[in-house]
């Protein structure tokens, strides 16, 4: 399985084109026999938007046409999460949630390197500056992780929309809870009613060993 989201940047239009350029591309994605074969053909097709995209804002002398982008790939027992920028990808296990994916943003590195505390991280005033998306510089650099499937494993996939608005402790209560259709729809609707200062977009994928 294959599962991604896009956040746009640069504009409504061009953030739009950025993010559907890589939704689309990575839809194409083939089957695979070894996960490493996986990984090398989404990191390919990402490479290809990138180049697009950096094309694209060079031909139209325009500022950075790009956008982030959190992926889940799963073959067998094994998932691998690609990611650049700060949408970010959870995982529920035994009743606690977990962040996979480590954000490319300036309050980020501030927080790593002890200049700010990570309780004040989401109110920053330079909270929505990240450093690494696709399309954003000249070189597209993708973090990685491997991960090992447990059965009933759901993992969370998601614009900042979401956990700017709604704490882990919130987002950990209402992943215990539904499919994965039910689940979404809840963190969205509660994203929604607290202003929504952003685009929100939740993906949760639940295993079991019948599905592998």
């Amino acid at each position: 399985g294959l599962w991604a989201v896009a956040d746009g940047m640069g504009g409504h239009e061009e953030g739009e084109f950025a993010s559907r350029s890589i939704v689309d591309m990575l839809s194409r994605a083939g089957e695979h026999a070894r996960i490493s074969e996986f990984v090398n053909d989404v990191e390919d097709r990402l490479l290809d938007v990138h180049e697009t995209l950096i094309d694209r804002a060079a031909s139209r002398r325009t500022g950075i046409i790009g956008s982030t982008v959190a992926v889940l790939l799963a073959l067998g027992r094994f998932a691998v999460c690609l990611w650049a920028g700060d949408s970010r990808v959870y995982r529920y296990r035994d009743g606690q949630l977990e962040q996979i994916t480590r954000d490319h943003s300036l309050v980020e590195e501030l927080v790593e390197t002890g200049g700010l505390p990570r309780e004040e991280a989401e109110a920053h005033p330079d909270a929505n500056v990240i450093n690494r998306a696709v399309g954003a510089d000249q070189e597209l650099c993708l973090d990685a992780e491997l991960l090992d499937l447990h059965d009933d494993d759901r993992y969370l996939i998601c614009s900042d929309g979401l956990y700017k608005e709604l704490s882990q402790a919130e987002i950990a209560e209402h992943m215990k809870y539904g499919d994965c259709t039910t689940i979404c729809r809840t963190l969205v609707a509660l994203a929604l009613d607290r202003g929504a200062h952003d685009n929100v977009t939740v993906v949760v994928i639940k295993f079991d060993e019948q599905q592998q």
